[in-house]
């Protein structure tokens, strides 16, 4: 049995990880900002350990290290799914006064992942087996316009993933990215991604594809976008972008 953290878990694709980890008899552990969602999925579901954390926060990043050392030494997998996705006109936002807005799109989808896989690392170095699994995006491969700190953050973490991987391949440690297409979930606000990909039908793929040992993992749209060339990248950017910049204008 293994003993799973995962980042974000409270609800979309964290929470239908959880589920999936559950129905196949591992211990889950989930963290997140929402205390609400975090107690309704424990009224649900009891046996999940809850733990309200705010990931954009250095001081509360280590201490949720620190607490599963301590409490839970057993966990053997980290899912680094938490993550936030703003949509805003680069022209029209107002860094100048509110550059922290902005600012925490980049320490919960990029800061917060590449830490704690870090210290993860550490943690799980002397394991006779351990995971790491990044969530991060399709957009890694092709930006969304609209949403280009999301979409930078994901390429950070696209990058970073790469590197995890080869230096920790000499270690017990197994290192898979996931990334996710528009999912059917509450990303970025209620509704914008109705028209995405059914989130049970997203979880189970990645399930199956995490069991046959794949290390890069998408789905639907994003499966393609990885086997994508430049050409085919810098057109699907232009043609999203021509779509959507509506919603910003």
């Amino acid at each position: 049995m293994n003993t799973v953290l995962i980042t974000g878990g409270g609800s979309g694709i964290g929470w239908k990880l959880a589920e999936r980890y559950l129905k196949q008899g591992d211990r889950v552990i989930i963290c997140g900002r929402n205390e609400q969602k975090l107690a309704d999925v424990q009224a649900a579901h009891p046996e999940v350990i809850t733990r309200k954390c705010d990931l954009t926060n250095e001081a509360e990043r280590i201490a949720l290290v620190d607490w599963i050392s301590a409490d839970h030494p057993e966990t053997n997998i980290l899912v680094n799914n938490a993550g936030i996705q703003q949509r805003f006109n680069l022209l029209k936002a107002d860094v100048r006064n509110n550059w922290d807005y902005y600012l925490q799109e980049i320490k919960a989808n990029e800061e917060a992942t590449i830490h704690l896989a870090i210290l993860f690392s550490q943690l799980f170095a002397e394991k006779e087996q351990a995971t790491i699994v990044n969530v991060s995006s399709g957009l890694a491969i092709i930006p969304m316009v609209i949403s280009p700190i999301y979409s930078a953050s994901k390429a950070a973490v696209h990058a970073f993933t790469m590197a995890l991987r080869h230096q920790l391949s000499e270690t017990a440690i197994k290192v898979i990215e996931i990334l996710p297409p528009a999912v059917n979930t509450d990303l970025g606000g209620t509704g914008l991604h109705n028209n995405g990909e059914d989130a049970d039908e997203f979880a189970d793929s990645v399930f199956r594809d995490m069991q046959a040992g794949k290390e890069e993992i998408g789905f639907a749209h994003s499966a393609k976008v990885l086997e994508m060339s430049r050409k085919e990248i810098n057109e699907t950017v232009a043609g999203m972008y021509q779509k959507m910049k509506a919603e910003i204008e």
